[in-house]
């Protein structure tokens, strides 16, 4: 088995989550007492939304670059970014680290294409929604993105920040994101990302008609793919 190294703490919820559904996904291929090797390299979340929020990128990959070239030294043969917003970086840090980076907007755009999907909505912090980092990975693939309105993407990055990212869930901030949803839908968005790592854990399947693409599980899927060298 590849060991791989995760960049977490950016929040830990959703780290946890990323832990936990490797650690399953390898034990269902593999059975036994066999869970993934890896090591976590967890952020002060707060250093990391500083550098975001005064848009002082270089400090956050020269961060992340550091981090990532101490888990190379231990042993990762791979990096996750156990983060939507992270991905910004991320080929940058691929050549920084010369490591492989698992992408998980690529990733997602492979789901999407699996569906036969070629519109879709993105949820995720105003970095994801906003910047070009992930939406150039779909178009890519040949698949156009819709994103919320000005007031919407105000308001789920500032639920992902002071709500999903300390673990709260409120029902009414729910009922907000569904109602986003389906403005998306009813914009021609055949399917939605659930573009940041905690959003899964406050929408599911369940909740909509829609198909959701729950990037948590896409990344995971494709981290266990790679330790076992699939």
């Amino acid at each position: 088995m590849k060991t791989l190294g995760l960049i977490g703490g950016i929040s830990w919820v959703s780290t946890a989550e990323y832990y936990k559904l490797i650690n399953e996904g390898i034990n269902q291929q593999l059975g036994g007492l066999n869970f993934v090797q890896c090591i976590i390299y967890s952020f002060n979340y707060a250093d990391i939304v500083r550098n975001n929020e005064s848009n002082n990128w270089e400090s956050t990959l020269n961060m992340i670059t550091q981090a990532s070239l101490n888990l190379k030294q231990s042993g990762a043969e791979a990096i996750v970014l156990c983060a939507n917003t992270m991905h910004k970086i991320a080929d940058e840090l691929e050549q920084n680290i010369q490591l492989p980076v698992i992408h998980i907007a690529t990733e997602t755009a492979h789901e999407i294409e699996r569906k036969g999907l070629k519109t879709v909505g993105l949820l995720g912090t105003k970095f994801t929604m906003e910047f070009d980092f992930f939406k150039d990975k779909l178009v890519q693939h040949g698949i156009k993105t819709l994103i919320p309105g000005d007031d919407d993407r105000k308001f789920i990055h500032h639920t992902i920040a002071d709500e999903l990212g300390k673990g709260i869930f409120k029902p009414e901030t729910k009922a907000r994101y569904l109602s986003i949803i389906d403005e998306l839908v009813a914009a021609g968005a055949e399917g939605i990302i659930l573009g940041c790592t905690e959003i899964p854990l406050l929408i599911s399947s369940q909740d909509t008609l829609v198909t959701l693409f729950d990037t948590v599980l896409i990344h995971s899927n494709a981290a266990i793919k790679f330790a076992l060298g699939n």
